[in-house]
């Protein structure tokens, strides 16, 4: 979970009553050492199941933070990738993890490495037109309510070429009655306590994403929806994947 270098409680109750922004801007400098960050036993393993479905010249990392999906995109995309995040804090942080990564290593780096820009926006406003090949996000989905689903989906949409790709995985929910399934139950509950007495709201709902609705938001955007198992991830005791990858491609 936490360790010695991640935030103290203090910190994180300071950024759970402050707005999304605000609190990512503070959590940003110790993001990385939370369990918040996407962990790489299943960035690699998305990375391999994605790699068939390019090649890609260019990619969108959607809520990128700390820059966990701009590695992703680094090795799938031959030209260009673009990180976009609201939070200053955590676009600042990813630069500089980036630069200290690739940019120490410059001299060791492989010809024709893509690019890397950063863009500050709100995801549910994506500043492109049909730019990229393919789009992704990791973790960042429960900080929208499916009301805001449309606005989303249809960015990105609109932010890929004709039959580009917009990729995520999507972990299956605990079991019904299980200690994961009762904790993430308490924290929602928790969270919709907090956004009733206070403000601004803090958006993050672990169990409103949900695999059949999502499906039908991206179909409803202009997406192909297309679900694949993430095998590397294994299987649960009744059979189903543990994670499945969802490919959604721009139709038209």
């Amino acid at each position: 979970m936490f360790t010695s270098s991640g935030p103290t409680l203090r910190e994180l109750t300071v950024q759970a009553l402050s707005s999304v922004e605000h609190g990512y801007d503070l959590l940003a400098p110790k993001f990385d050492a939370t369990p918040f960050r996407t962990p790489d036993r299943l960035l690699d393993p998305f990375v391999r199941a994605v790699h068939p479905l390019g090649p890609f010249r260019s990619g969108l990392d959607v809520c990128t933070g700390t820059g966990a999906g701009v590695g992703v995109l680094r090795q799938l995309c031959e030209e260009r990738v673009t990180g976009v995040d609201f939070s200053a804090g955590m676009l600042a942080r990813a630069r500089a993890e980036t630069d200290a990564e690739y940019g120490a290593a410059e001299a060791d780096a492989e010809p024709g490495a893509p690019a890397v820009d950063w863009v500050r926006a709100d995801a549910r406003a994506l500043p492109f037109t049909a730019s990229y090949d393919l789009a992704v996000s990791f973790g960042a989905f429960g900080h929208f309510l499916p009301a805001e689903w449309p606005a989303l989906f249809s960015g990105v949409h609109r932010s890929l070429r004709p039959g580009g790709v917009f990729a995520f995985p999507q972990p299956a929910p605990p079991r019904v009655g299980s200690r994961p399934y009762w904790a993430l139950l308490g924290f929602d509950a928790a969270m919709r306590v907090r956004n009733a007495v206070w403000k601004p709201p803090f958006v993050m709902y672990y169990r409103t994403f949900a695999l059949a609705p999502v499906c039908r938001a991206l179909e409803d955007a202009g997406f192909a929806v297309e679900l694949r198992a993430m095998e590397e991830l294994g299987r649960r005791a009744d059979g189903s994947p543990r994670c499945r990858l969802v490919v959604a491609r721009r139709t038209g």
